[in-house]
């Protein structure tokens, strides 16, 4: 089974075809350009660098956030347009839940983006047998309400943070629990939607896509301030 991933959630664009768990290509680039300039290029260009097209791709993986909300908008649309238009299947992916396929350790997983203003996206997993099993929901919260929640669960477990939240916020993470593992590699990974988009499909054949909003955008809030005023 042939599987396009992208990613488009964070400043990086990214795309992988994999065969099975196999990656035969991926592509993930932070060239400063939008998404919407990069996408469709990049996936042209994977297509065309691996000989395939995409009638040839059997299942089609896309992160669906917590993230940049146009990015996640633009990734969106573009799988769904290819749905429609060539009736192929595919499956939304979590970015808090791929960023746990960057960390190898097992027990506790929190996966932290960054949201600034002291602001992240997280969730906790559980590793085991190398398998992200969700211990709480996806939330948006500030790090020092984050820590506070998490102490309860973490006080007799090893804990493992990944991404970018956690590099931002290493010292008062290492500070929290200083016993903690801090994963060097912060990166969201086209390969790795496609990996997790896999496994859901030999579960369950069929999905649905939908935005993982947990906040409101900045034009949401700017305009109930207005309508407030």
């Amino acid at each position: 089974m042939k599987i396009l991933g992208i990613t488009t959630s964070s400043s990086i664009c990214g795309i992988a075809i994999l065969d099975n768990e196999k990656i035969i290509k991926e592509i993930n680039l932070n060239n400063g350009l939008t998404h919407s300039e990069t996408l469709l290029p990049l996936i042209n260009n994977i297509l065309k660098d691996t000989n395939l097209n995409l009638q040839d791709i059997d299942l089609l993986a896309t992160d669906i956030g917590p993230g940049s909300f146009t990015g996640i908008r633009i990734g969106i649309s573009t799988i769904k347009a290819f749905c429609d238009s060539l009736n192929l299947q595919s499956y939304g992916v979590s970015s808090l839940e791929a960023l746990t396929l960057n960390s190898e350790k097992s027990g506790l997983n929190c996966s932290i983006i960054d949201a600034k203003h002291e602001n992240i996206y997280s969730q906790i997993f559980e590793i085991v047998n190398k398998e992200a099993i969700p211990k709480s929901n996806s939330s948006f919260s500030t790090i020092y309400d984050f820590i506070e929640n998490l102490k309860p669960l973490a006080s007799n477990s090893s804990i493992s943070f990944v991404g970018d939240g956690a590099k931002a916020y290493k010292d008062i993470l290492l500070e929290s629990f200083p016993n903690c593992t801090i994963c060097n590699d912060t990166n969201l990974y086209a390969k790795n939607f496609a990996l997790i988009a896999l496994k859901k499909y030999n579960i369950q054949k069929e999905s649905s896509i939908q935005p993982l909003y947990i906040k409101k955008s900045e034009a949401e809030i700017n305009l109930e301030k207005k309508n407030e005023s």
